[in-house]
């Protein structure tokens, strides 16, 4: 009687640990819903999408923190108390933020937009925003296992005085440049504008309520059922993206069985895309690619489907995605050459004044390798006269020896120079004929007296000394290289 209920007991115990495996790490989450800005138009929905994630995360297992309408110093506040807690959880932990509201690019960076924001101009909003780079900054600081950023932020740009200046949407931000263990997702790609939505909760929000509470369904999977839920939802005029360097599973719920080891697949060319694609209906081969998200499965959609609206919509969709990568590689150099390079191979776009912009500024920028040349520390003087914005030689090129010959560089050491030659004040003191003397004891009598010169010890010179002699070159010769050593190189 005994034996069949214990056995009973440990199958429930393994069916109950089984389903709540993907909660055996530390979960937390910070959402914040900015809807009541003060300087322009208010969000409705951020509001509300910030209350459906926070209900859908803590179903999840996440310790949600939640915050709405932050200023920039709750912001900060918040974002620290986050990590804060991150830390203390340990480094099995999975940290998530989910940010609805505003956001922009301004010179190629991401700022989140906090309601107290009221900008003149745009060198503005780097005074007044929070730079995205910083919360991902803070969250990699912290050991923890998973990082997920979910960013509803991509909305039109509210500010007029600076609407015409700033970049549509938000830059690219590659997660695979950072730290492993990243998961970022944006409401749309990046260069567009989001929806806000005509429901209760932006068409991003919705998809992702929906396709997270599947059982079992991996991050990756989740988000690309997001993108085509969200593609339909817009007809197309709005299409998620996200990147991704994960190194261990993740999900938002657990599934019956155990989870499959993460596999990496391979991604496919353009060919293999246009044999894929080959003979579907338009629609089916259309959700196809916004579900992978290539450039490779776009080029091969708008090689064999031009008719609209799907056609034109792919096109938009891959020739922006080129843009923006081609402004991230840009940003990334930051030399008025890569601007430049830019602006010629994408001479009227969105971005065109701030390339331009930034272009002039590089090329006014003080050059940091004329002021080492000037002070002596540049390791090669022709360095001074580079371009301002140009880029540098490398280590190689600039220990490169200069003459015909060939020869290997010597290598840098200190050479203790000759000193200048200079007069004594004084005249050179003669060394003392008189034996050292002896140190006085107490009891001794103190008998000051002077003893005569040896007969022909010295015969004064009828001529005057000159100024210049042996002991003066040896005597300044010992003083002149303490003061090369010391003093004098900082002169010279």
């Amino acid at each position: 009687m005994f034996r069949p209920f214990l056995h009973h007991t440990l199958m429930a115990a393994g069916i109950l640990l089984g389903s709540h495996a993907a909660f055996a790490e530390s979960r937390v989450a910070l959402v914040i819903g900015q809807s009541n800005y003060r300087a322009v138009v208010p969000l409705p929905n951020p509001a509300n999408d910030a209350r459906a994630m926070s209900q859908l995360l803590g179903n999840a297992g996440f310790e949600v923190m939640d915050a709405a309408d932050l200023s920039q110093n709750e912001m900060r506040e918040k974002v620290g108390d986050f990590a804060a807690k991150v830390a203390a959880k340990g480094p099995d932990t999975v940290a998530l933020v989910f940010y609805a509201g505003h956001g922009l690019q301004i010179d190629g960076e991401n700022f989140l937009v906090p309601v107290d924001v009221d900008p003149k101009r745009e060198t503005d909003i780097p005074l007044q925003a929070i730079r995205l780079n910083d919360v991902l900054n803070t969250l990699t600081s912290v050991p923890s296992k998973t990082r997920i950023l979910l960013l509803d932020a991509c909305r039109n740009n509210p500010f007029p005085a600076i609407n015409r200046s700033a970049g549509h949407g938000l830059a690219i931000v590659d997660a695979k440049t950072g730290a492993p263990g990243t998961f970022m997702s944006f409401s749309t790609s990046p260069g567009a504008e989001a929806e806000d939505g005509s429901g209760a909760d932006s068409p991003y929000t919705t998809a992702l309520l929906s396709a997270a509470k599947e059982p079992g369904l991996s991050i990756e999977d989740t988000f690309k059922r997001v993108r085509v839920s969200v593609n339909k939802a817009t007809e197309g005029r709005q299409t998620p993206w996200d990147s991704s360097s994960l190194t261990d599973d993740f999900r938002f719920f657990p599934g019956s069985g155990a989870a499959a080891p993460k596999q990496v697949e391979a991604k496919r060319t353009v060919d293999q895309w246009r044999r894929e694609l080959q003979g579907k209906r338009v629609e089916i081969a259309n959700e196809m690619i916004v579900a992978d998200g290539t450039d490779e499965a776009y080029e091969a959609f708008v090689g064999l489907f031009a008719q609209p609206p799907f056609g034109p919509q792919a096109r938009e969709w891959l020739d922006r995605h080129r843009r923006m990568v081609a402004w991230n590689n840009a940003v990334i150099i930051n030399t008025a050459a890569g601007y430049r390079s830019f602006l010629l191979q994408y001479p009227d776009s969105d971005l065109t004044a701030t390339a331009r912009k930034l272009e002039d500024r590089l090329r006014n920028r003080p050059n940091i390798a004329a002021s080492l040349a000037a002070i002596g520390g540049a390791p090669n003087a022709s360095a001074a006269f580079a371009p301002a914005g140009t880029a540098l030689p490398t280590n190689a090129s600039l220990a490169a020896p200069t003459c015909p010959c060939g020869a290997p560089p010597l290598p840098l050491k200190k050479v203790d120079l000759p000193p200048k030659k200079r007069a004594d004040p004084d005249p050179p003191k003669r060394a003392s004929a008189q034996p050292p003397r002896r140190p006085r004891q107490p009891e001794d009598d103190v008998v000051v007296y002077r003893r005569p010169p040896p007969p022909d010890y010295y015969e004064p010179s009828p001529s005057p000394v000159p100024s210049i002699g042996i002991g003066i070159g040896l005597g300044g010769f010992g003083r002149g290289g303490g003061g090369y050593q010391g003093r004098s190189r900082g002169g010279y």
